[in-house]
């Protein structure tokens, strides 16, 4: 018997899902409840399991291909049935190959595409740094082919699959949209042969996200569309270009738009909302009517003060530090920063660290320091007040059951990265400590994965490493708080023994909470702290 595996339905006003990747290949014997693939929707990323026992014996829906919900990706025949319809799949898989803008063709094995991998939430796009395999070469699973940088990360890629390396379709130092086939490996002994019907040098070109000021890209025109003949400063993406040709849409029309996306980007939603007010009898705004948040590249470039010259050296920014940029100006535009300070007594903590620092190394193989203790404060603040740990979606407040809590790391030579620990509210001090040191070192050593870096609730900036007694961070969007904790430093306190006033000398720490003032105003923000503070000052030192 046969059974249909259709693309589900992950929300209400979900009408179509993406194929992220697929965990099984045609032929593969599957179990039910056995993941076969991952989707992506606009509202959730989610594996999906085999309804049945089986063997999955056609595959319909390649990888970062969009299809309607209830569309049939994959076939599993289940035992007490035959494939009769074997030859018939065949057909229909050359079929589908022969339907891709890929600029080769697999025969006697599986093409498998490697894309440019998600790295972060709010991370649209990755450069290549460097390839460590040329086409042609042979590569195990798990061997790193090649190196990426994106704002959030500088990491190395691993191949999913061993085979040989068929195609690159993204030079070094090229920067490129997340899920774009950056390049596709040959497996299970097949041999790959280049397409005739479109030359592989105009896929390459395709490809490219990004027209650069410095040498601008013609965007050509199809035979039978109106796409004109242009060049442009601005970003258009492949899907952009493509729904440009298929909808008749011209040059000048795509340069009159307003981009809603990173630095103006004209993104695929732009593009559909133009289409249905031009089917209404609406026209193109010229996008000098609007304002904009972002300026365009040539506009930046208008503004600049400086040149090179004596005394003066211009130094170009790396891709990690532009998007930083970008994104503190966006969380800056975004949230309604405050930020709260208070002083906390971090003494009793103190002493348990110096009186317990080798025991613990040599128990556990890990340092004892401050920061497991603060984010083991901060759980437990955040449980008591969970609208800290939320988000906000248009007019909803998002009220999130888990608590991912986030650790920034200062990455060499000027970098920032924020993994986090999931499901941190389950973890006891020791857990955190273990996992606070595995990602930081995760973390400079490149080894971070997509979902080390996704999906966090609150964050926690140690600023007080680098000597700082207390800062204002910034918001780490979509979150609406931020904990920044300063050095610790001994100082005179005024203490009450029996009723009486005197001085002690105190282990000091400064926390500051940055917040969202759209949800988090003064009073819970307030509460917040106190309760850390309090948690921190009173710390059970048998919990350790």
């Amino acid at each position: 018997m046969k059974v249909d595996v259709v693309m589900p339905k992950m929300g209400e006003s979900v009408n179509e899902g993406t194929i992220i990747k697929w965990h099984k290949k045609k032929g593969d014997k599957v179990e039910k409840d056995e993941i076969i693939f991952e989707i992506s929707t606009d509202k959730v990323d989610t594996e999906i399991p085999s309804p049945e026992d089986g063997v999955l014996i056609d595959i319909k829906a390649y990888e970062q291909e969009t299809v309607d919900v209830g569309t049939v990706v994959a076939v599993i025949q289940t035992s007490g049935g035959t494939d009769d319809s074997q030859e018939e799949t065949e057909e229909q898989t050359e079929e589908k190959i022969e339907e891709e803008p890929a600029s080769t063709t697999q025969v006697g094995g599986e093409l498998v595409d490697i894309i440019m991998p998600k790295m972060g939430e709010s991370v649209m796009e990755g450069t290549i740094i460097k390839w460590h395999k040329k086409v042609g070469d042979k590569i195990e699973k798990d061997e790193i082919i090649f190196e990426i940088s994106t704002d959030k990360v500088d990491t190395e890629v691993p191949s999913p699959e061993a085979g040989i390396l068929a195609e690159i379709n993204v030079a070094e130092n090229e920067t490129v949209e997340v899920d774009t086939v950056v390049a596709r490996l040959s497996t299970s002994g097949g041999i790959v042969k280049e397409k005739k019907s479109e030359p592989k040098k105009e896929q390459l070109a395709e490809s490219k996200t990004e027209i650069k000021k410095e040498e601008p890209k013609e965007i050509k025109q199809q035979p039978g569309k109106d796409l004109s003949v242009g060049k442009s400063d601005r970003f258009y993406s492949p899907v952009v270009v493509n729904i440009a040709r298929s909808e008749n849409i011209s040059f000048d029309e795509l340069e009159s738009l307003d981009g809603s996306g990173a630095d103006g980007r004209v993104t695929k939603k732009d593009v559909m909302d133009y289409l249905e007010t031009r089917k209404g009898g609406g026209a193109a705004q010229p996008s000098q009517s609007k304002p904009k948040v972002q300026q365009t590249a040539a506009e930046k470039s208008e503004d600049a003060k400086f040149s090179a010259g004596e005394g003066i050296e211009l130094i170009p920014m790396d891709n990690i530090r532009k998007r930083i940029m970008y994104h503190m100006v966006n969380s800056r535009d975004t949230s309604v920063h405050v930020t709260a300070v208070l002083e906390a007594d971090v003494s009793k903590i103190h002493t348990f660290i110096q009186e317990n620092r080798e025991r613990f190394l040599q128990n556990t193989g890990v340092k004892l320091t401050y920061m497991p203790f603060i984010a083991y404060a901060c759980i437990k603040a955040l449980q008591k007040y969970p609208y800290v740990n939320a988000s906000i979606d248009e007019n909803n407040i998002v009220l999130k059951k888990f608590i991912n809590l986030g650790i920034a790391v200062a990455v060499e030579p000027n970098g920032l990265i924020v993994p986090n620990i999931k499901k941190a509210d389950e973890k006891s001090i020791l857990g955190l400590t273990k996992a606070i040191l595995e990602l930081s070192n995760k973390s400079r050593g490149k080894g971070l994965t997509p979902d080390d870096i996704m999906d966090g609730t609150f964050t926690i900036t140690n600023y007080g490493v680098f000597g700082s007694l207390f800062g204002t961070p910034i918001i780490n969007q979509p979150e609406v708080g931020i904990l920044g904790i300063g050095a610790v430093q001994k100082k005179p306190v005024v203490v009450e023994v029996d009723g009486t006033d005197s001085i002690a000398i105190k282990s000091m720490m400064y926390l500051s909470l940055s917040h969202d003032h759209r949800l988090v105003d003064g009073m819970l923000g307030g509460k917040f702290l106190i309760e850390i503070k309090d948690a921190l000052e009173n710390f059970d030192t048998n919990l350790v």
